[in-house]
């Protein structure tokens, strides 16, 4: 069986990665992020892995060639921060082609964009929102990929809920190739990911018991029914609710690096841990920093059984570009 080396930029705690290696046919070998915390996060969760804390648009390519090698590559993937697209950005410019070539943060897509130019590895696969494509958007990264040197641009729009996630997500995985893995068969909803946890104890990585509610604002949690929000935020183009008290028999909202929930049975939050397996990742996968920090990771990772599926489904594509070279083992 092949296995393919990969690179992650902009790599955070590690949520895609960490779907293409439980498929056992994949292996990161250098990773990239600028937060130290998020970093270590990483290195914990994926120890033979390379990881660079560094900002991308100062790495040149020399620097890169001492870590990786264009001919070791097969696959890049990586997730540039979408803040400077997303309809939660209340502060996101008003004219879509200046959130990729004039924010300072909008630029990092073209950084990615360029070290898949050095490495031209056979696949990439780069996540943001949906709202990255709006007006010409779309056509100014197709512009820029192909100047990269892939000819066909595929923009994959993929829900989480659809595989095997329990919490909504909708994102666009950018690719030169087509990316439609089979839906899942079920649906996994609250109270099933988070059945056979144990109350809150630091006896469990990530499962310390969550700051309590201020008196007042506790009888006002109290009163939250399932799916009601005890606060809203103003995002680009709507309000957005937060501390959402979770339906157990219904999917969880879109999980942010923002988001906090309400227990859908007890007045508290949700752990660090169990918005984690919102998120599909495993209990054995350690989150490292401050609580916030780790509340960050989970809500700005890729949910692992979203990032699993994608991973078959590229790894099927690669071993057959082998099997026609007469490669594959």
């Amino acid at each position: 069986m092949s296995i393919f080396k990969f690179i992650d930029l902009f790599c955070g705690a590690g949520g895609f990665s960490l779907g293409f290696y439980l498929t056992g046919r994949f292996k990161p070998i250098l990773a990239i992020d600028n937060f130290k915390p998020v970093a270590e996060t990483y290195k914990v969760n994926f120890p033979s892995a390379i990881v660079l804390v560094e900002n991308i648009q100062n790495l040149r390519e020399e620097d890169l060639y001492n870590f990786a090698k264009p001919d070791d590559v097969d696959l890049i993937i990586g997730s540039p921060p979408c803040e400077p697209f997303t309809s939660a950005n209340p502060n996101r410019l008003r004219n879509p082609i200046d959130r990729l070539y004039i924010d300072p943060q909008g630029q990092l897509v073209l950084h990615f964009i360029r070290i898949v130019s050095f490495y031209r590895p056979r696949v990439f696969i780069m996540e943001n929102v949906p709202a990255i494509m709006d007006d010409d958007l779309r056509e100014a990264l197709v512009y820029e990929f192909k100047r990269a040197g892939y000819k066909q641009i595929y923009f994959n729009v993929l829900s989480a809920e659809h595989y095997e996630t329990p919490s909504r997500r909708r994102r666009v995985f950018i690719s030169n190739i087509l990316i439609k893995p089979p839906r899942a068969q079920r649906r996994i909803v609250v109270s099933e990911a988070l059945r056979d946890l144990p109350p809150p104890t630091s006896l469990i990585p990530n499962h310390d018991p969550p700051p309590e509610f201020p008196w007042r604002k506790l009888r006002r949690v109290a009163h939250k029914k399932w799916g009601e929000a005890l606060i809203y935020f103003q995002g680009a183009e709507s309000t957005i609710p937060n501390l959402i008290r979770l339906d157990p028999s219904d999917i969880a909202p879109t999980v942010m690096g923002s988001s906090r929930f309400i227990h859908p049975f007890e007045n508290r939050l949700l752990t660090v841990r169990e918005q984690a397996r919102l998120m599909g990742f495993p209990d054995t996968f350690i989150f490292i920093g401050g609580r916030d920090t780790q509340y960050n990771m989970v809500g700005e990772a890729v949910p692992v059984p979203l990032a699993k599926a994608i991973a078959l489904y590229t790894y099927e594509v690669l071993k057959l570009g082998d099997e026609l070279r007469g490669l594959s083992t």
